[in-house]
């Protein structure tokens, strides 16, 4: 795992080392043992390689970065590839050699023998630039489901790239001026999906896409790995049970390879009980795993239910409690660490629970991909919901039920509340086709606080890839459900979720790897029916019956939390002073357009709990936050 940076140059200019060394600095969080900056000087300096290393293979200095290969090929890697033994033999079989135990000699070997076609040979999660000195060409890569971040910068002269937006501004001027229709997108949800960044001049490499560069210029990003339709499987339940905790099983057992020790996040949430698991019962000694709970906030604890599961599998289970105002003071830390502006609050528990972790582990596993493969969001039950609805006579909907959620006080401490929260972001879309509704709950910008725009979008989409309805025949037959699933799978999960885990993971030099992400257990989920996932108002069914025994009952048959904070309470109460300081007259009219006045109305329907306005709001907080810090004097 390391922080990767480099500089391609079509204008005859040299690569200044000095920038490439600025850009390992920023990032030595991501890679603390060890530095290394390489200039191709064949090319006449017009090539430059940089990589801040966290060694996790061969943590020896054979495994160096920039890694080189018979005089002639080049590797920045960031990632881990699971099975690189497994091919490694192959490639020795074919009279290949290697000097080191590492991954990354590995995967310079198969770019170099293989190029991008050798890819479907991994298991594993990597971004990371390929270059030829010979040819003065190569590629950048990110893997299928982009669970490693890779940003660049390509123009007529140049192309940039690295693992984050502060590497990317040390290597190269941008241009920095803002995308209103992307900042559009971040206000809605919190988080920016696709190839675009807030910034004009940068872009993101989408999952499963390559760039390819020669001494001319760089191409358009290329597509090499997309999610088949695969027909659902013609088996018993059992069998299905069976089959799924064998592929999931592989995938955690592949994820312990490593010459560091190893832990996993254990929420007490399904998806990393299920990792612990697999992940206990294969270790020969106790498997050390990792909860973080609230002193103050019990409905956001679920340290009981980690210790139900770290007991029945006898782990070394480390346990962390924190004050409200220790999680107050990591709060502008992380904030300060994010190159881009993020809405997601809940990477500040990510981020507690990433720095507790790493006192003790450089690798740790966690459940994450789990609730968009199985349907684990209370979004996904909302399109079932919604026709039940409908079928209430309308007198009762229009005069009973929805003057009372909206005059009822609304948050998410207590399950009455939360669930009039949820009626009410129910019916703001209850009538549209099954996307429309799904992006509409997916939604941080409710209806009644889009007059912080000046006007009311006229489309939720943005842009997105249209997805079939749910209330539409699909083509070839495909599962409806399971179309959103896809949906969020290829959208908010690497955009959102595993944007957070990098960035929480990284900020503390620790190794976060998603079992749920193989390639096997994507590939079989997705061909599964949503009849199987979620079934009579019950998400994650087939995961549920797959490990019933296996499971303490308890973990199984809970209601899902996320893993939270109350950020709800925080704005109402002892973030206040830090929204106001933070989110001013003058820092909304410089970003453009958004609407202070309305956003201050927005603010105090959150606080007399006329509204959940907390997802919104902690957005704003991030933008504000970045754009103050940007736009200083330096």
């Amino acid at each position: 795992m390391c922080g990767i940076a480099g500089l391609i140059r079509f204008d005859n200019r040299p690569v200044d080392p000095i920038r490439l060394q600025r850009a390992c600095s920023a990032m030595r969080h991501r890679g603390p043992d060890d530095q290394g900056v390489w200039i191709d000087e064949s090319a006449g300096g017009r090539a430059g390689l940089a990589a801040s290393r966290l060694a996790i293979f061969d943590p020896t200095p054979a495994g160096h970065q920039p890694f080189h290969r018979d005089g002639r090929f080049s590797l920045v890697y960031n990632g881990a590839i699971y099975n690189y033994r497994e091919i490694r033999a192959e490639l020795s079989a074919l009279g290949q050699r290697f000097e080191t135990e590492s991954d990354t000699e590995v995967l310079l070997a198969i770019c170099a023998l293989w190029g991008v076609e050798g890819l479907h040979r991994c298991n594993g999660m990597w971004a990371f630039a390929f270059y030829e000195s010979q040819t003065k060409s190569g590629f950048l890569c990110r893997d299928r489901f982009g669970v490693k971040p890779l940003l660049y910068a390509a123009d007529a002269s140049r192309l940039a790239f690295a693992s984050e937006f502060r590497a990317l501004q040390a290597i190269t001027r941008l241009d920095e001026s803002l995308d209103p229709a992307v900042l559009l997108r971040l206000v809605q949800f919190g988080w920016i999906s696709g190839g675009d960044t807030l910034l004009r001049g940068v872009k993101r490499l989408e999952p499963g896409h390559f760039l390819q560069f020669d001494a001319q210029g760089s191409s358009s990003p290329q597509r090499y790995y997309s999610l088949p339709h695969t027909a659902p499987p013609e088996e018993p339940h059992a069998r299905i049970h069976s089959t799924l905790r064998r592929v999931l099983g592989d995938a955690v057992v592949s994820r312990r390879v490593a010459d560091v020790p190893v832990g996993a996040f254990l929420s007490g949430g399904l998806d990393s009980s299920i990792v612990v698991a697999h992940l206990a019962q294969a270790s020969g000694r106790p498997l050390r795993t990792f909860s973080v709970g609230y002193a103050d906030q019990r409905a956001y604890d679920e340290t009981n239910f980690a210790r139900l599961v770290a007991c029945r599998f006898a782990t070394e289970h480390h346990e962390l409690i924190f004050s409200t105002q220790e999680v107050l003071d990591e709060i502008p830390r992380v904030l300060d660490h994010l190159g881009e502006p993020f809405g997601d609050s809940s990477i500040v528990p990510t981020a507690l629970v990433s720095r507790f972790a790493g006192q003790h582990v450089r690798v740790a596993l966690s459940g994450d991909g789990g609730d968009e493969l199985f349907a684990g969001y209370w979004r996904y039950l909302g399109h079932g919901a919604a026709a039940a609805y409908a079928r209430l006579p309308r007198w009762w909907r229009r005069w009973i039920l929805e003057p009372v959620a909206r005059l009822a006080a609304v948050d998410r401490t207590s399950k009455g509340a939360n669930r009039a929260r949820q009626f009410r972001k129910m019916l703001t879309a209850s009538n549209t086709d099954a996307l429309s509704r799904h992006l509409a709950w997916s939604s941080i910008l409710a209806p009644e606080a889009s007059s912080i725009l000046g006007y009311v979008p006229h489309s939720l989409e943005l842009g997105f890839r249209r997805a079939p309805t749910a209330d539409a025949p699909t083509p070839n037959g495909r599962d409806p459900l399971n179309e959103i699933l896809r949906f969020d799978l290829q959208n908010q999960l690497p955009a959102d979720m595993l944007t957070k885990v990098d960035l929480a993971g990284m900020m503390h030099s620790l190794e976060v790897r998603t079992p749920f992400l193989d390639r096997r257990v994507v590939e079989f989920a997705s061909a599964l029916p949503s009849s199987l996932k979620l079934d009579r108002g019950i998400r994650k069914r087939v995961l549920i019956d797959a490990y019933r025994g296996l499971l303490p009952d308890e973990v199984l048959d809970r209601p899902k939390k996320g893993f939270e904070l109350p950020m709800g309470e925080f704005l109402r109460g002892p973030l206040v002073p830090l929204f106001r300081d933070s989110v001013t007259r003058t820092t909304i009219e410089s970003i453009g357009i958004l609407h202070y006045d309305a956003i201050e109305a927005v603010f105090a329907d959150h606080c007399a709990r006329r509204e959940d306005h907390a997802d919104l709001l902690f957005a704003l907080l991030s933008l504000c936050w970045w754009q103050d810090r940007r736009t200083a004097p330096t």
